[in-house]
């Protein structure tokens, strides 16, 4: 695994959550829409450190074709009676819920963590889409801790794509890089209609730990 480059902003900082009325929404095409808010999370270094170390990951195998192989990332999955590993994450997904609860109509209730350790962990391209994604329109939010990867979302073949959508939208690939408590929320259609995918990357990258609040019943 590779060594995690702290953020000098993050050095002393206790871990503490910033307001989320700074979010900004881009509309994406077929109803898709994402909203983005770097540094959402103080003390996101501090946050990485624990979870990285008292977290019980567990390491996966996954038929693939005519063969089962290792899944490349650490995974740990928190149902929604489950006791999170730290009260941040309790603190964010009930600040999620209270700014997105109107427009999601429901809370948000599990939290799913993935553990890149290095360049070569990824995740391909796929949408959550297990459950009521499948059929209905939902959100997935994202917070990062660690070093920045990119988090890329395209629309899913067969749909619009390389040009703007309607009104302004965006319709081809687009891309962020996310770590050191950054936040990104997928909603809309955007788990049915466009894919997200953590690509592999080459050269000295650092680890990164995503945290993925969902509502019941979307995986």
């Amino acid at each position: 695994m590779g060594a995690l480059q702290g953020s000098l902003l993050d050095a002393f900082a206790d871990p503490g959550l910033g307001s989320l009325d700074g979010v900004a929404r881009t509309e994406l095409s077929r109803g898709a829409w994402i909203d983005v808010l770097p540094g959402w999370l103080t003390g996101a270094d501090q946050v990485f450190e624990r979870l990285a170390r008292e977290v019980p990951w567990q390491a996966e195998r996954r038929q693939m074709y005519d063969r089962v192989v290792d899944v490349p990332r650490l995974l740990c999955f928190y149902g929604e009676n489950a006791e999170l590993p730290l009260p941040i994450l309790d603190e964010a997904r009930d600040a999620l819920s209270g700014h997105y609860g109107d427009e999601l109509g429901e809370p948000f209730r599990t939290a799913g963590l993935c553990f890149y350790r290095d360049g070569r962990d990824s995740v391909a391209w796929h949408g959550d889409r297990i459950g009521r994604g499948d059929r209905e329109d939902t959100m997935v939010a994202i917070l990062s801790v660690g070093e920045p990867r990119v988090l890329a979302l395209r629309p899913r073949p067969g749909g619009q794509s390389g040009q703007s959508g309607q009104s302004g939208q965006v319709g081809s690939t687009v891309r962020y890089p996310l770590g050191h408590g950054d936040l990104i929320v997928m909603g809309g259609s955007c788990q049915r209609t466009w894919e997200h995918a953590i690509p592999k990357a080459s050269g000295r990258v650092g680890p990164r730990i995503s945290i993925q609040f969902r509502p019941r019943g979307v995986r």
